[in-house]
């Protein structure tokens, strides 16, 4: 029998995995449980509600991306274009993270691992001017994986798009 500390992280494992296959609305406590190969009560011990399961599986994400860009250039337009290849490698978990209306972050832990990543882009700009900046970064990957803006722009990468971006709200590269 695994521990307790064990199971939960099998748990959120193989809640990971359903999330890359399927998509974070086929995310379930009970195809959670089939998958790590325990009751389908087992999951409630760790995660009464599902909110709380989602959650748990966002931090995962979260620091994945976050060694994701740990391991980028160290700059604004490094971690942008890692950023955005991350979001397009693992797309379904993506798109769960940045689920804060479904998620409620406030008040389990949520807001303790993306924070700091949007700390990052506040580092080099002032909050207002990095907000806007994020928010267009994250259209873009977003519109892009929904297929929106390779059939607008006829583009088929997503780096000129993401450093159009970076020239309007910092300026052009050096």
């Amino acid at each position: 029998m695994h521990d307790d500390e064990g199971l939960r992280e099998r748990l959120v494992r193989a809640g990971a995995e359903l999330v890359a296959q399927e998509g974070s609305a086929a995310v379930s406590l009970r195809e959670i449980a089939r998958r790590a190969g325990v009751s389908h009560g087992a999951p409630r011990r760790y995660f009464p509600t599902h909110l709380e399961l989602l959650s748990a599986i966002a931090r995962q994400g979260f620091a994945e991306l976050s060694a994701h860009l740990a391991a980028a250039p160290p700059d604004l337009r490094g971690h942008a274009h890692a950023y955005a290849r991350f979001a397009q490698a693992n797309r379904g978990m993506y798109e769960l993270m940045f689920r804060h209306d479904l998620l409620g972050s406030g008040h389990l832990g949520l807001r303790d691992t993306s924070l700091p990543l949007f700390g990052r882009l506040t580092a080099e700009l002032d909050v207002v001017a990095a907000g806007a900046l994020w928010a267009n970064l994250h259209g873009i990957v977003q519109l892009w994986l929904w297929g929106s803006l390779p059939l607008a722009t006829g583009q088929t990468d997503i780096a000129p798009l993401l450093d159009a971006a970076l020239d309007a709200h910092v300026g052009p590269a050096s």
